[in-house]
């Protein structure tokens, strides 16, 4: 038997990319064994993520349309990841390219083994890809939640693979990629306000204006549009419960380390969530003179929403102020959202487009020089922001920020206009489709007869999710349209 050689300094990566021979070669050594357990368990909480996503939006949506949304999370984590292990990891993690866009040096994970990734020269870049992974797949079932009880289901995953390549593989070279020009540039993004929230934010408007409003606010010509109860409020909060459960490992582990920063960040991660759940209820009460559930919800994941580009660099003192502006922000965004005349009756935009964008704002305004350098390696690469008196620190957020709304918007805007023409693309259900429900369009799993009758019992409140800006202590009623 041959001996084994360990790695006992960098290998030429040029040379060769998987980092040296396994057989004779131990390609664990040059790696931080307490790291690389971090981020794997890390990586596989985040997954769950997804569905959870999926559990929310069910839980929103009336019965009969929920299973759709089920069945797009599990798209999201498959056809996403296959895509992610085609091209996506290389477009936005290549190590050698320019500040715009990523190569495919890395297509089908060729070469992603033992080299260092660029995150943290410490752990491979085979375990940062599977974080990576989860990233997208969350992020792309964010967007997902836009094409509510009325876009078709086959245009909606061709919509979903072509955003993820051309708006979230982009934004977040551009953030996350040392060669990215935002990240030159200074921008504090810590586990991706841009790429995730404000892109899927932002895209979500661009989905529900160029799906036009549902049958329902067509008919009752409200000015402030109507809303349907959701039809599982257990089923909506064990979504939010898994989301804050996996927004830990989320943020956690966008440290790429395990160090005083990775602890730092779970705590004010949870201590914004906190703040936001607090704050979306307080202004409920004020409104409605009752607590809401749906509301409860919603602050919670503004709180996480707001705290995802801010977890690594402010103070634990200020984490639970941040969710609870974040909260008050969106609650007011999904209140007045029907100035717009956009018909995203899961706030999509209010809570991560504006959230996120807000949450950047924060950033620049709190973070404090010395949390980042809590890692043991970043030492004083990070200024601060107005904390630390870094005035310019805003106006770089700023311009981040408004990057990313912008580019999703539009490049959101551009790809449903192309779909749409392209024949059997179109985006809209029909109406047919539409009143029946989208389970019983493009499902076998649906006893319609049992979910028709659970619909038709079924109210709607006129107002936005949460805020029960409905007046008076018994909400309108408007009878669904009825089946020939």
């Amino acid at each position: 038997m041959s001996t084994i050689t360990p790695v006992t300094e960098w290998p030429d990566y040029a040379v060769d990319p998987q980092g040296g021979d396994p057989i004779t070669q131990d390609l664990n050594a040059p790696y931080d064994k307490g790291d690389l357990c971090w981020l794997l368990v890390c990586t596989i909480l985040c997954w769950q993520i997804t569905p959870a996503i999926g559990f929310l939006y069910a839980g929103m949506h009336r019965r009969k349309s929920a299973m759709t949304m089920i069945l797009q999370s599990l798209f999201c984590a498959c056809a996403c990841g296959i895509q992610f292990w085609v091209y996506g990891y290389s477009l936005y993690q290549s190590h050698t390219t320019n500040p715009i866009l990523g190569d495919m040096s890395l297509a089908g994970l060729h070469n992603v083994l033992a080299q260092p990734s660029l995150a943290n020269t410490d752990i491979p870049d085979i375990l940062y890809a599977a974080f990576g992974f989860t990233f997208v797949t969350a992020t792309a079932m964010i967007l997902a939640g836009a094409m509510l009880e009325r876009g078709r289901l086959w245009p909606s995953m061709v919509f979903l693979l072509c955003w993820t390549t051309f708006v979230y593989y982009i934004l977040a070279y551009w953030e996350w990629n040392p060669s990215g020009w935002l990240y030159k540039l200074g921008l504090y993004d810590f586990a991706g306000s841009g790429p995730v929230h404000i892109a899927s934010g932002f895209g979500a408007l661009a989905w529900s204006m160029m799906l036009g409003p549902r049958l329902a606010d067509k008919e009752t010509e409200a000015k402030k549009g109507v809303h349907y109860k959701p039809h599982n409020p257990l089923l909506m909060c064990i979504g939010t419960v898994f989301i804050w459960f996996g927004w830990f490992a989320f943020n956690g582990a966008s440290t790429a380390n395990l160090s005083l920063r990775s602890i730092y960040v779970v705590v004010n991660t949870n201590f914004a969530a906190c703040g936001g759940g607090i704050g979306w209820v307080i202004l409920d009460i004020i409104y409605t003179k009752k607590f809401s559930l749906v509301g409860f919800c919603s602050g919670i994941i503004s709180g996480l929403v707001g705290i995802t580009p801010a977890a690594g660099f402010v103070p634990i003192y200020v984490s639970a102020f941040v969710g609870f502006l974040t909260s008050v922000v969106c609650f007011y965004a999904a209140k007045y959202k029907y100035l717009l005349g956009v018909d995203d009756g899961l706030d999509i935009f209010a809570i991560h487009g504006v959230g996120g964008f807000f949450g950047d704002i924060l950033t620049g305004l709190f973070a404090a020089q010395f949390v980042p350098a809590l890692d043991g390696v970043s030492g004083d690469a990070y200024l601060g922001g107005w904390w630390n008196h870094n005035w310019r620190q805003l106006g770089l957020q700023l311009a981040g920020a408004t990057t990313c709304a912008v580019w999703s918007f539009t490049i959101s805007c551009l790809l449903l206009f192309v779909i749409n023409k392209i024949p059997g693309l179109h985006i809209r259900a029909s109406e047919e489709s539409e009143i029946r429900g989208l389970d019983f369009a493009y499902l076998t799993d649906v006893d319609w007869e049992e979910g028709m009758a659970s619909d038709q019992s079924m109210t709607m409140t006129e107002g936005v999710r949460g805020s029960g800006s409905f007046k008076g202590t018994t909400p309108p009623v408007v009878e669904e349209k009825k089946q020939d």
